[in-house]
């Protein structure tokens, strides 16, 4: 027996959301727990509903998310998992789920850089880690994109948006986001990231000062999203 089944004898490992223990050949979820996870479908749909509640606000490429999101659901314990108890490897499995999405529905083949949404330093401090950082690096990989998280740069703090209404999320964010470096976007085809899109403010913020670059253009990957309205 090797030094990693005798670790598993006694600690065995188990499922994110229903801790049950994994067999050998799961990871992190259990074949009951992932064919639980709800599919946003989106990926391959141009018009979908992400890029529909974007219509009048900010010119998109592409949008998808990989799930579909709600309170007291799977999703929300895999997310919470990842922000909040320090399962990073979640964004990784997550990265490489949605980057095969990516990959096959040929609508994000011409992405130059992957850039996630920003956190502000202090909280960044605070969390030790940015959580779509992994996820963001998985998606690059794919993609054969760049990976840059030092250009967008947060310069406000704001207060969690996780249990705020829809309503109140939307006149939360008096985010303020600012370019370090103008000139890497230049004509360039942006993939940007988050873990969950709700209202896609922040997401609005984010883009409304990257499309001050000369010839940018946009699309947008999150992890999840809310079943959002046309």
């Amino acid at each position: 027996m090797n030094l990693e089944n005798l670790i598993n004898l006694f600690f065995p490992k188990r499922c994110l959301t229903c801790d049950e223990t994994l067999q050998e050949s799961e990871k992190l979820l259990c074949i009951r727990c992932l064919h639980d996870l709800p599919l946003a479908n989106y990926t391959s749909v141009e018009g979908n509903q992400i890029e529909k509640s974007f219509y009048g606000r900010i010119p998109l490429t592409a949008a998808t998310a990989l799930l579909l999101y709600s309170k007291n659901s799977k999703v929300q314990q895999l997310i919470h998992q990842l922000k909040y108890k320090g399962f990073e490897e979640i964004g990784t499995y997550l990265g490489d789920w949605l980057g095969e999405e990516l990959v096959k529905s040929g609508r994000f083949k011409s992405i130059d850089m992957v850039i996630p949404v920003p956190l502000h330093p202090k909280k960044l401090k605070i969390r030790g880690y940015n959580q779509v950082e992994k996820f963001g690096k998985s998606l690059a990989k794919q993609l054969d994109a760049k990976y840059v998280d030092d250009k967008l740069i947060k310069i406000t703090s704001t207060e969690s948006q996780t249990h705020k209404h829809r309503s109140e999320r939307i006149l939360n964010v008096n985010e303020i986001f600012v370019l370090a470096d103008n000139e890497c976007f230049i004509d360039k085809h942006l993939l940007l990231i988050d873990d969950i899109i709700t209202t896609g403010a922040t997401l609005e913020s984010c883009c409304r000062e990257l499309l001050k670059v000369k010839g940018v253009k946009i699309s947008i990957a999150t992890m999840a999203a809310t079943l959002l309205k046309n």
